[in-house]
């Protein structure tokens, strides 16, 4: 009975040893499997940031693009009706008798005036100022004692500006 007894719990034992081996086994493998789940999740997780990120810079950038697309659009159209302002002038100054004729080219440069007005254009102020290369562009040079230096003597085509936007520079004639 004794040694029935003692290969019980021989047998036992051996197989308390195998049951503990195959628990450390299958604790093993499931921790490398929580570990490579882990990692997993960390590398989805970095990707979703990274993405999110670069969506966020998407979004502002359209924003910026959007919004510096009508100033510019705006600037193009404007520039097109410079030459057509600076026709009307040219006609009113040329005009020898004051008739219906040159009082009605008055109208339309007033009413051109108006609506490039409305759109927030400006004249850039010239003959007097200090020459200003952001707002001028000097095609001549000429001495003149009455004026002081690096001042505009006369302005050959008006300059005009939306803003702070410049849509054209003022084409003067700079003395001293």
């Amino acid at each position: 009975m004794t040694k029935k007894k003692n290969d019980e719990e021989i047998k036992e034992t051996e197989n308390t040893v195998e049951t503990q081996e195959e628990t450390q086994e299958v604790e093993t493998e499931e921790n490398e499997k929580i570990a490579e789940l882990t990692k997993k999740c960390d590398d989805l997780n970095e990707k979703y940031m990274r993405t999110l990120a670069e969506y966020d810079n998407y979004r502002k950038r359209t924003i910026k693009e959007k919004e510096s697309i009508y100033p510019e659009a705006k600037a193009t159209v404007v520039s097109k009706f410079l030459d057509v302002m600076d026709n009307f002038e040219r006609a009113l100054n040329s005009a020898e008798n004051k008739d219906s004729f040159y009082n009605g080219v008055v109208m339309l440069k007033k009413q051109m005036d108006d609506v490039l007005s409305s759109l927030g254009v400006e004249e850039i102020k010239a003959v007097g100022e200090e020459f200003d290369p952001i707002y001028h562009n000097a095609v001549m040079h000429v001495e003149d004692e009455n004026l002081g230096e690096n001042i505009i003597a006369e302005e050959l085509q008006k300059g005009y500006k939306i803003g702070d936007r410049i849509v054209r520079h003022s084409m003067v004639k700079v003395a001293n």
